[in-house]
C-alpha cells in the first residue's frame, strides 16, 4: 500500500509536482513533465506513477471548469478510438517491462517532434495561417498521435507534450487548446483508473496523497489561468513548447 511521506523535503517535492500539474493543466502545458521527476524522486517508480495519475484527474477537472466552452469536440472523436488502443498497449507493455526503459524513448520521439514543428512554423509563408501538414502525415495524424498519446499517458504520464505539438500543427488557438487538452485528458485519466487498480499503481493510500497534494493543484490551476490571461498567443506558444521540450530532456535524462 502507498505510504504517506514522513519527511518535509518528500512532501515539498510532492507539493511542487502538484502545484506543476495544476499550472499545466490551466496555463502553460509542458510543466507537468517535471511534476513526473518530483515524484518518481521520492516515490518508487510505480507508486509514483499511480500517484501522479491521480492528481492529474483533479488538473483536469480544475482546466474543464476554466475552458469547457472553447473545446473542440470533432477532434476528440477523431483521436479517442486510437487513444485507447495505445493505453491498452502501454498497459501490456508496463505489466512486462520497467517503464524507465521506456521514458527515453518517448523524450526522443518528442523532440524529434518538437523540431517538425519547428521547422513546419519556420517553412510558413503567412505567419497567420493554419500550417498544412504533409498529405502522409495529415491522414495518420490522428492515429498516430492518438495510439502514441494513450501509450505514453499509461507508461509515464507523459502524453502531454505529444499533444501539444499535434495541436498545435492544427492551429489551434490558446483557449482552444487548453479546453480540448482538458477533455481528452480527463476522459483518458479516468479510463487509466481500473487498469492502473488493476496494475496495483493505485490503492487507498494513492488517495490520501492525492486528498493531500490537492490544495497545491488548486494554486497551480489558479496560478497557471492568471498567465494565460495575460499572454498572447504567440508567447503562449513559444513557452508551451519550451516547456515541451525541458520535459522531454527530462524524460530522456
Amino acid at each position: 500500500m502507498t505510504a504517506l511521506p514522513h519527511d518535509a523535503l518528500a512532501w515539498t517535492a510532492l507539493a511542487a509536482g502538484a502545484l506543476l500539474v495544476g499550472f499545466a493543466k490551466a496555463g502553460i502545458s509542458g510543466s507537468s513533465s517535471i511534476a513526473i521527476v518530483l515524484f518518481a524522486a521520492v516515490m518508487p517508480a510505480k507508486e509514483s506513477t499511480g500517484a501522479l495519475l491521480t492528481v492529474l484527474i483533479l488538473g483536469d477537472l480544475f482546466a474543464i471548469r476554466y475552458y469547457s466552452r472553447h473545446v473542440e469536440w470533432r477532434m476528440l472523436a477523431r483521436l479517442a478510438p486510437w487513444a485507447v488502443a495505445g493505453v491498452v498497449g502501454g498497459a501490456f507493455i508496463l505489466n512486462y517491462t520497467d517503464d524507465a526503459a521506456v521514458r527515453p524513448l518517448i523524450g526522443w520521439i518528442l523532440l524529434a517532434l518538437l523540431v517538425l514543428q519547428l521547422v513546419m512554423k519556420s517553412a510558413r509563408k503567412d505567419k497567420d495561417a493554419t500550417p498544412d501538414l504533409p498529405p502522409l502525415l495529415r491522414h495518420g495524424a490522428a492515429g498516430l498521435t492518438g495510439t502514441a498519446a494513450g501509450a505514453a499517458t499509461m507508461l509515464a504520464n507523459a502524453a502531454g507534450p505529444v499533444m501539444v505539438l499535434y495541436l498545435f500543427l492544427a492551429g489551434f488557438s490558446k483557449l482552444q487548446f487548453l479546453g480540448t487538452m482538458a477533455w481528452f485528458f480527463l476522459a483518458i485519466n479516468l479510463f487509466k483508473v481500473p487498469i492502473s487498480v488493476g496494475l496495483g499503481l493505485i490503492d487507498w493510500g494513492t488517495l490520501a496523497l492525492t486528498a493531500c497534494l490537492l490544495p497545491a493543484v488548486a494554486v497551480g490551476a489558479l496560478a497557471g489561468r492568471a498567465v494565460v490571461k495575460r499572454v498572447e498567443q504567440r508567447q503562449f506558444e513559444i513557452a508551451t513548447l519550451a516547456m515541451t521540450a525541458v520535459g522531454a530532456a527530462l524524460l530522456i535524462l
